[in-house]
């Protein structure tokens, strides 16, 4: 097994310069030229720490989140792509009300992306909210009993959420898609 990572990408929040003695250096001698080095270092710390980062948003439309998987365990040196870490992308679909149990245990809605054999899946979770009765839950969903269960699934047109009792009271739903493409 690889030697694990035992840090994140943190930038310090100390301060880092004594601004009396940015004033004070003089723009022609070595320690001007020290100084900007270290500014150019600094800086470039932050942009590779943001870089890193997983990005907060969800949005109905593809993003780039942030997040890297490993690279193509395919690829090699017999290959003609290079092996790189690959870009998940994020997608959230508002999918409206659960579905009752009475009429129909499931319900689809179009996710309008394009799957297909280079598209792998890291994450499909969702939430839903009672928005009258302030009850929220986490969606796929497993009771003690069974008979409460919520499944999700998303196939090469739909986000698919099945019920195994009536749901419909639950109003709002958004399902969240993470997925690497090649």
């Amino acid at each position: 097994m690889a030697n694990p990572i035992y840090s994140g990408a943190f930038v310090p929040t100390t301060n880092i310069w004594d601004v009396q003695a940015l004033y004070d250096t003089d723009v022609n001698t070595p320690a001007f030229k020290e100084l900007l080095v270290r500014l150019y270092q600094n800086v470039n710390n932050i942009a590779n720490v943001l870089n890193l980062k997983d990005t907060g948003y969800y949005l109905n439309q593809e993003f780039v989140n942030g997040q890297l998987y490993f690279p193509d365990p395919t690829l090699n040196s017999s290959t003609s792509a290079n092996a790189e870490f690959r870009q998940v992308w994020r997608f959230v679909i508002n999918f409206g009300a659960l579905p009752d149990f009475t009429g129909n245990p499931t319900k689809s809605v179009p996710h309008g992306l394009t799957i297909n054999s280079g598209v792998t899946f890291t994450r499909i979770y969702a939430t839903a909210s009672d928005t009258t009765g302030f009850k929220y839950i986490p969606i796929p969903y497993a009771s003690a009993s069974g008979a409460d269960n919520i499944q999700l699934d998303v196939n090469a047109t739909d986000v698919v959420i099945t019920v195994a009792s009536d749901k419909s009271a639950f109003n709002v739903c958004y399902v969240i898609l993470e997925y690497l493409t090649f």
